[in-house]
């Protein structure tokens, strides 16, 4: 069988806790703010994904509410090819920054950081539109 080479599947999760929405700070290419998330390990779906990263980047544990959308413009990140499941999930505990995050932070709309790392703005953008007229985002070419 040839050499077959698809997107790779990660999830992202817009964690609401204490009034906002936590972003890290990425200690890795690409720098930025991010929401939390990562890559789905083999075995795990993507719900175990969604619990275990956010757990592992900012101590809290984290329940499930929805999944949002589904985000895979090719160019979304500049590594390589991704497709992430974004879920909207509550966050529980003290938030500390941990794993391959620099730190953890609490944001809301009217604050958020200048730099955003991957397509994270437009997630967030989708996000806080979805909060305010209940549509979610327009399937996008």
């Amino acid at each position: 069988m040839a050499d077959i080479k698809t997107p790779l599947l990660t999830i992202d999760i817009i964690i609401r806790y204490k009034g906002g929405i936590v972003l890290i700070e990425r200690k890795n290419y690409p720098h930025g703010w991010a929401l939390p998330g990562g890559f789905v390990d083999i075995g795990e779906s993507l719900e175990e994904a969604a619990v275990r990263e956010a757990k592992e980047e900012t101590s809290l544990d984290v329940v499930l509410l929805e999944q949002f959308y589904a985000y895979s413009k090719p160019e979304r990140d500049p590594r390589f090819h991704t497709v992430s499941v974004v879920f909207i999930g509550d966050g529980e505990g003290d938030l500390r920054g941990r794993d391959d995050a620099r730190k953890a932070h609490v944001f809301t709309e009217d604050n958020l950081p200048e730099q955003i790392a991957f397509d994270h703005r437009t997630i967030l953008y989708d996000y806080f539109l979805y909060t305010k007229t209940g549509k979610r985002p327009k399937i996008k070419g």
